[in-house]
Formats: structure tokens, C-alpha cells, sequence
């Protein structure tokens, strides 16, 4: 039954993101319209790895079982380096008395779309609104108003919220004119797919592995559907001529040589940037996922603490709309403390992790390689590391929907 007295909530984006908002909002009895200006669910295989922290959380929508269903998990992950082989291996079994799930599970995002999708097609407190491009959008004291145009003609949408989860180019932050601070990396980083195993064609790698180098680094990792490698494009390369079958096959042949030649079944290249909304709120208007931070995918963290950033504000929003909870308190703890773990963080843990893998003094390279291996070596120090790239550590320190409104330490 929908209880007329509380107004719907709009979310604009139906990836991972919005949708998981959506799914929170719907169980707790809130009315939800999401708006997506795509016609439907997108294919999209950027994203693929799900920490720990965020399979705990998406265990409350009842999502997190069906993932298992279709996703691999992945106890270990590597440090090489492409000339020198293996530095250091770590073992997330490690966090077994901390955790339900020691490991990463990778399933690319638009599985979890689809799952998320089929849930919320078939409740009657959520209208899914494919092909709807936002265009306007006005807050006031009382609610929101969000203009869309659809194929049927412009319409007009009443709201208590608005949640921006509309990516990168967000519409809702540019209305919002939030500035999106920070800067973009000039190469590109290109992502292949490929059926071919890789573990047979580089004996001893992980099923996820980071490979230093300094003339060209690698990021290889399995899915359920495939092995993926991704390396950097240099600024003076155009898009066509990096995406060209013979120069993506020239590029996995120096991987690895493969008689035949490999199966390209997925590519894409895109722009990486590390930036963060000035603020996450503006009045009724919130910003969670890469409309509010984007970051280097060296890590696999920002899916997840974008699904962090929409479990956060909509607990807060239950609060809000069934128990009268103080807005402002809450959505200022919000915009705080998800911006604060986006620092401190996602951004500074991808930077590190891009820079490392991206070093050229011999050296510092030297150094990365025997600082790696001693973290390894000490099982303290590893589960200690483990925690944090898990974000364990971030939601344990500053928890997802905490009703405070003071942060531990200074605020970001």
C-alpha cells in the first residue's frame, strides 16, 4: 500500500547506483521515480569488482545472493611487474573472522542493473521512467521539481528529493552548477575483453592482477564472461587508431603471444579523471556515485563506494520521510562524510595505486617493489591493508547512515 502522505523520491540514473537508492527507498515504503534518459538498462562492462563492505550492504535489498549466482569469486589478488614477474600476492582470506565474504566477487556492473531492475519493475512504489532526459530542475522549501522530455512530450515531476546518480556528465550537478573539481589523466585507458585465458598465457598471475611498467603498466583481470586487460593510451593517440582489430591485437600479442591471435569480444575507451563535487548537497538536491566523485579504476573502488555514497543518504532519507528525523543534520552529515571518505579515501588509495603502477624512476620503483613485499609478508600489516582496500575500514570508522552530524577528526 502507498501511503500518500510521503511525497516520491526522484533518482536520475539507473546505473548501479541509482538503482541500489532506488531498491533501499522501495523497501522502506518511500515512493521512487527514476528517471533514465537511455531507453534501457545499459550493457555497460566498465566496472566489475564488489568488495566486501559492499556485499555486506547490498545484502539488506536481498540482491547480494543472486550475485553470487552469476559472479566469480576472487581470494587473491597480484602485484607484478612486467619485467620482473611477481612482487607480492595478497590473500583477503585474511579478513575470514571480519568479514562474510574474504574476497572479491567479480561481476560486471550491468548484471547487477539487471538484477536490480527486475526487482524494482515488479514494486508498485517504484516507476522506472527509460527515455526520460532530464532538462530543468528547481528546488524550493517544500519539495522539487524536475522537467523531463520523453518521446510522449515534456513533463513535469513533483518530488520531496532529488538524487543525482546520473554519472560523470551529470545533468543534475551541472543544473545544480556544482563545480567538479580535481583533473583528468591525458592518456586514456583502453579495456579489452577477450574468452582467451589468460592464466594459461601468463603462468602464475592471479585471476587480478596490477603490472608496473614503466613505458606501459597493465591491469589484468577474469570475469564470468571473460578476461579483461587494460593499458594506458598516450594522449597522441587517437581514439580510432587505438581501438583499430590489428592495433588491439598487437597490443594483447605483446602480453602474451598467442598463435592465432586473440578474440576481441567487448572494448571500450574512455577518459579518467580524478575529480570531487564541491559539495554533495545543494538544499533537496543530493549527488552519490560518479556524479559525485570519479577516480582512476585502478582498485575497483568506485562502484562500491558509489553504492556506499546511495546507502548512506537513502537510510537517511528513510529517516527523514517516516520518522521526522531533522533534515539538514542529516543530509549535512551526509554531504560531510561522503565527500571526507571520497578524499581521503577513494581518491588519495586510486592515485597511489595509478602512480605505482605508472612509475618511472628505477628507484622509486625499486621501493614500491620491496615496501610491497614486506606488506605482504607481515599478515598484520596485510589484513590491515586488506581492510581498507575492502573498504571495511571506511565503513567501520565512519559507518553507511550514521544519524550523527560530527565526523571523527577535521572535517574535508
Amino acid at each position: 500500500m502507498i501511503d500518500p502522505s510521503i511525497p516520491p523520491v526522484i533518482v536520475v540514473g539507473a546505473g548501479p547506483v541509482g538503482m541500489t537508492a532506488a531498491a533501499v527507498l522501495a523497501q522502506a515504503g518511500i515512493p521512487t521515480v527514476v528517471v533514465e534518459s537511455a531507453p534501457e538498462p545499459q550493457p555497460d562492462w566498465r566496472a566489475s569488482t564488489f568488495h566486501a563492505a559492499t556485499l555486506e550492504l547490498l545484502e539488506g535489498i536481498g540482491i547480494t545472493e543472486r550475485m553470487h549466482t552469476e559472479g566469480l569469486v576472487v581470494p587473491r589478488y597480484q602485484f607484478r611487474d612486467r619485467r620482473d614477474g611477481l612482487v607480492a600476492e595478497f590473500d583477503l582470506g585474511l579478513l575470514r573472522d571480519e568479514t562474510r565474504f574474504p574476497y572479491r566477487l567479480q561481476l560486471n556492473q550491468q548484471r547487477l542493473v539487471r538484477f536490480l531492475h527486475d526487482q524494482l519493475l515488479a514494486d508498485p512504489l517504484v516507476r522506472l521512467r527509460f527515455g526520460a532526459r532530464l532538462t530543468d530542475l528547481s528546488t524550493d522549501a517544500d519539495g522539487v521539481a524536475v522537467t523531463v522530455e520523453t518521446p510522449e512530450g515534456t513533463e513535469r515531476l513533483r518530488g520531496a528529493y532529488v538524487i543525482g546518480a546520473d554519472g560523470a556528465r551529470s545533468t543534475v550537478r551541472k543544473q545544480l552548477r556544482v563545480p567538479f573539481q580535481g583533473f583528468t589523466y591525458p592518456e586514456r585507458f583502453l579495456i579489452v575483453s577477450t574468452p582467451v585465458d589468460m592464466s594459461a598465457q601468463v603462468p602464475g598471475i592471479a585471476e587480478v592482477n596490477y603490472i608496473a611498467d614503466p613505458e606501459q603498466w597493465l591491469f589484468i583481470l577474469r570475469t564470468p564472461e571473460a578476461w579483461r586487460v587494460l593499458w594506458p593510451v598516450p594522449s597522441g593517440t587517437g581514439d580510432e587508431e587505438a581501438t583499430a582489430p590489428e592495433e588491439m591485437q598487437r597490443q594483447l600479442q605483446s602480453v602474451a603471444p598467442l598463435a592465432g591471435g586473440y578474440p576481441i569480444i567487448d572494448h571500450q575507451i574512455y577518459h579518467v579523471h580524478q575529480r570531487v563535487a564541491a559539495t554533495f548537497r545543494s538544499g533537496r538536491a543530493l549527488l552519490i556515485g560518479d556524479a559525485a566523485h570519479v577516480n582512476s579504476p585502478v582498485g575497483g573502488v568506485g562502484l562500491n563506494s558509489g553504492i556506499h555514497d546511495a546507502m548512506d543518504l537513502t537510510r537517511r532519507l528513510v529517516r527523514i520521510l517516516t520518522e521526522g528525523a531533522d533534515a539538514d543534520a542529516e543530509l549535512d552529515g551526509f554531504a560531510r562524510c561522503r565527500r571526507r571518505i571520497a578524499l581521503e579515501y577513494v581518491q588519495a588509495d586510486t592515485q597511489r595505486n595509478t602512480d605505482r603502477l605508472r612509475e618511472t624512476d628505477e628507484e622509486t620503483r625499486l621501493t614500491n617493489q620491496r615496501e610491497l613485499r614486506a606488506l605482504a609478508a607481515d599478515p598484520d600489516r596485510a589484513r590491515a591493508w586488506l581492510r581498507r582496500v575492502s573498504l571495511l575500514e571506511s565503513v567501520q570508522r565512519f559507518g553507511i547512515g550514521t544519524p550523527h552530524t560530527e565526523l571523527e577528526g577535521t572535517s574535508a
